[in-house]
């Protein structure tokens, strides 16, 4: 067993040692990805209001298929606006289609078509919106109407479009419409429409790069944004088709570098801190008052709050660094993460305790109860482990969406885990009460038990379903409603868990059974009235109760 628990340890301290020398650079995204074979890869989303920027470098994309057919098989990004809280996008509606190559729709899109064989980058949008769109634009050769090339246009450096505007734009004046035309380029690749930006596709041996940037302009255009990279090839999954991208994602709001959903999260968590803060006081002067009632799994009761308290205070000042440098500060992120891993284990470990019984009623845990806790507490600190490297790795990468249902799937077993020693419990009570002759008693404490199991169904209920529901279907701004929800949960269910297994002498879950010669001398002594008067004490492990008779 000690060496199972430094194994455990070992682990944790590795880990540690990993994200002090591997951290994530949050919202000024870096990613790099090398022989990719993916058809899509969802490189992030964000809230943005109005004003917000999103900066885009592509500092360099290699292929080692360039003898196909881009024309017939594209390749490139689009960020599409999500409908409702970052769910059913765009993009993701035809997940069986290529986006790339979707005729017009109703839906706000601007897809980013790459053509290598004339080195330029088509911007398309589609939808209604007045986003404004920027970047290095191509010099173009001009066709006139009887389709002959004329000379060339140069453009500015920085060209600037806006899907509200007109993609012709008209002679007020009423002069020649000829001169109109020769300020609006057309492309003579890809069938493209007037109006669309062309930029610059640089080449640098055998890699490309080039670099947008999209501004929203209007309350109306803000909203849940997906920026997703695109390469719609046959499905032969073969070397052939791989490539190797870095990229540089920049995205700001107008009060800094947190999406919408996020800016509210420093106030909260330290909010939230003060809170639990404040429980865990009340509950260390309860147990200080009732000190001969005290068992030891209140005091680690006292060290989750506590924990949990100083988690939130990492996590808020975390999130305060990452709003105003756009990123991290690693020293900060660290400590956030050492107490999240400690507040997950005692969260586990003390709820299974309790729901067993332990240094209540007994002070040595069955083979099936001890079985439990060898299956949680790995699977705790591989849940904690896994919410650590999805907080630290990019949306792109392939091992994101692994680390992520394995998160997922973990936490439900661990949830479902702690359970079962509450149901044995409430078992062993229903037995007890029919067998024994404390039957009163015992079924005091089986109320107790099917309270306490109630309770930790609606905590997994509301944190695990309930949130999420609720993250899915509001609105983007007020999607920190979820983190509100699952905090606000789980103070209600400290505070309750609390209340209802505080050391009192009336509390019937602390009332230890006596023996049966206990009784009957206690019958004889009363009885005889030698000792009338005098107080009897009871020994108990962490103090001396009188009982005054």
């Amino acid at each position: 067993m000690a060496r199972n628990r430094g194994l455990l340890w070992g682990c944790q301290h590795a880990f540690v040692l990993f994200v002090l020398v591997g951290c994530c650079s949050a919202r000024i995204h870096r990613l790099k990805l090398k022989n990719e074979r993916r058809s899509i890869i969802h490189l992030n989303s964000f809230g943005f209001y109005a004003n917000g920027t999103l900066d885009v470098n592509v500092k360099s994309l290699t292929l080692t298929g360039e003898t196909m057919d881009f024309e017939q098989q594209p390749i490139g990004f689009s960020l599409s606006k999500s409908r409702v809280g970052g769910m059913m996008s765009y993009a993701a509606e035809e997940s069986d289609a290529c986006v790339l190559t979707k005729p017009t729709g109703s839906e706000p899109l601007v897809l980013f078509l790459i053509h290598f064989k004339d080195s330029s980058v088509q911007v398309k949008r589609y939808g209604d919106q007045k986003n404004i769109i920027t970047g290095q634009a191509k010099t173009l050769d001009l066709k006139d109407a009887t389709g002959n090339r004329v000379k060339r246009v140069d453009k500015p450096k920085q060209a600037a479009v806006n899907a509200s505007q007109p993609k012709q734009a008209a002679n007020k004046d009423g002069g020649d419409k000829t001169k109109a035309d020769e300020n609006t380029p057309r492309v003579e690749k890809g069938g493209s429409r007037d109006g669309d930006l062309i930029l610059v596709l640089q080449k640098t041996n055998s890699s490309y790069n080039f670099s947008f940037q999209i501004k929203i302009v209007s309350q109306s255009e803000e909203g849940m944004y997906n920026l997703n990279f695109h390469r719609c090839f046959s499905k032969l999954w073969d070397k052939e088709n791989s490539f190797s991208i870095d990229i540089e994602i920049t995205e700001r709001n107008p009060g800094g570098f947190l999406s919408a959903a996020e800016m509210p999260l420093p106030l909260l968590y330290i909010s939230m801190s003060g809170f639990f803060f404040a429980a865990a006081l009340l509950w260390v002067h309860v147990l200080v008052k009732h000190r001969f009632n005290v068992f030891k799994i209140h005091w680690l009761m006292a060290a989750l709050a506590f924990t949990k308290s100083i988690s939130l205070i990492f996590h808020s000042i975390n999130f305060h660094f990452i709003n105003t440098e756009g990123h991290p500060i690693e020293g900060w992120a660290v400590m956030y993460y050492i107490t999240h891993l400690l507040k997950g284990a005692l969260l586990f470990i003390t709820l299974a305790l309790i729901g067993t019984g332990w240094a209540f009623v007994k002070y040595i845990l069955s083979d099936k109860e001890k079985k439990i806790f060898m299956i949680v507490i790995p699977l705790q600190v591989l849940a904690n482990v896994a919410y650590i490297i999805l907080e630290s790795t990019e949306e792109g990468t392939s091992e994101y969406d692994l680390w992520k249902e394995i998160l997922f799937l973990v936490d439900l077993i661990c949830c479902g885990a702690i359970l079962f020693p509450v149901v044995w419990s409430i078992r062993h009570l229903q037995e007890a009460s029919s067998t024994d002759g404390k039957a009163v008693m015992n079924l005091a404490k089986l109320k107790l038990f099917r309270h306490y199991y109630v309770m930790i169904v609606c905590y997994i209920y509301f944190t695990r379903i309930i949130a999420i529901l609720l993250k899915v279907t509001v609105p983007f701004q007020w999607q920190w409603f979820y983190e509100l929800l699952v905090e606000v949960s789980t103070l209600v269910f400290f505070v309750l868990t609390g209340y209802k297994f505080r050391p009192a002498s009336n509390n019937p879950y602390l009332q230890l059974p006596l023996d049966e010669e206990d009784v009957e001398m206690d019958e004889v002594v009363t009885e005889s009235g030698v000792l009338e008067g005098i107080s009897n004490v009871k020994k108990t492990s962490n103090g001396r109760e009188r009982l005054r008779d």
